[in-house]
């Protein structure tokens, strides 16, 4: 039986962004013009964070994120095992994509490399692709206000607060997805319960405070979340920020459950406020900027 041939392309695809899916839309073209299957290979992490001495707070989009969001694509992707990946030569992940994955054709973007040390070049595979008469392609870069769609550029903008860029590059809201655990209740006490998250080291957390949706259940509700390091009141001293959710005419007790945060728009930074009173009346008008901000928030199709 005569097996199928894939038309490849390779990456990270940290974000899963508007780049990436402009890259799927041209290996689908390629694909039906060689008459193979398109198939995308990714690394569930990022490889710099997997090599890198601090890897908190480095990713866009965790693993099991990643597999959902290329399940609702029309994409087939598999995953890549970075360990056994790291010390091929181009050589070698070459013949790997060839024979293991029956390469047929190969889509690489403009910045794009394999191998150990990045020495598979676009160069390197133009090269190897014409020794084997394979079709090889390479996508034009993708822009949005004259900027390069890309997960560093992502990265900058949640890192400024500048969540409707962020969310426009990545062509759908940033989001944030953790389980609620136990937190001092000084925010019942103050008239604003918070639902602390835990939601491990690797994903990115912007800091400041935000307009929220946050899903609970199948249930969508409005909120808005600080994280930071609570520098009024029981300031933590840690190396991962803390993320407190304040949802809106929610009563339930969801201890243990995962909820999932979708970030609309930046607030204001976390700051220290003068007692509790001034913090309570910035809160108010923090629940008020956030009502205003998700009034007429749509979530792109």
């Amino acid at each position: 039986m005569k097996k199928t041939k894939h038309f490849i392309t390779v990456g990270t695809f940290d974000g899963l962004h508007g780049g990436h899916r402009a890259l799927f839309g041209k290996l689908e073209m390629m694909s039906a013009l060689h008459r193979m299957k398109p198939l995308a290979l990714y690394f569930p992490f990022p490889p710099k964070t997997l090599l890198g001495e601090h890897p908190e707070m480095t990713v866009l989009t965790l693993p099991a994120e990643k597999k959902f969001l290329f399940k609702k694509s029309a994409i087939t992707a598999r995953p890549l095992d970075f360990a056994a990946c790291r010390n091929l030569s181009a050589e070698q992940f070459f013949d790997v994509l060839r024979h293991k994955y029956n390469m047929g054709g190969l889509l690489a973007g403009p910045d794009f490399a394999f191998g150990k040390d990045r020495q598979g070049s676009l160069d390197f595979l133009r090269a190897q692709c014409d020794r084997y008469g394979l079709p090889f392609s390479v996508a034009e870069f993708s822009l949005i206000q004259g900027e390069k769609i890309s997960s560093s550029l992502i990265r900058k903008m949640l890192a400024q607060g500048n969540i409707p860029l962020a969310n426009a590059l990545l062509g759908r809201p940033y989001e944030l997805t953790g389980r609620v655990i136990k937190g001092h209740q000084l925010g019942r006490k103050l008239g604003f319960p918070t639902a602390n998250l835990d939601t491990g080291i690797y994903k990115i957390l912007p800091l400041g405070v935000f307009a929220v949706k946050v899903r609970v259940g199948r249930k969508i509700y409005d909120g808005f979340c600080n994280i930071g390091f609570r520098p009024t009141v029981n300031p933590i001293h840690a190396k991962l920020p803390l993320v407190e959710v304040n949802i809106f005419d929610f009563k339930q007790s969801i201890y243990g459950r995962n909820i999932t945060l979708w970030f609309v728009q930046k607030l204001r930074d976390e700051k220290k406020f003068n007692g509790l009173d001034n913090l309570v009346a910035q809160l108010k008008s923090d629940r008020e900027d956030a009502r205003a901000a998700l009034k007429d928030f749509t979530f792109p199709l």
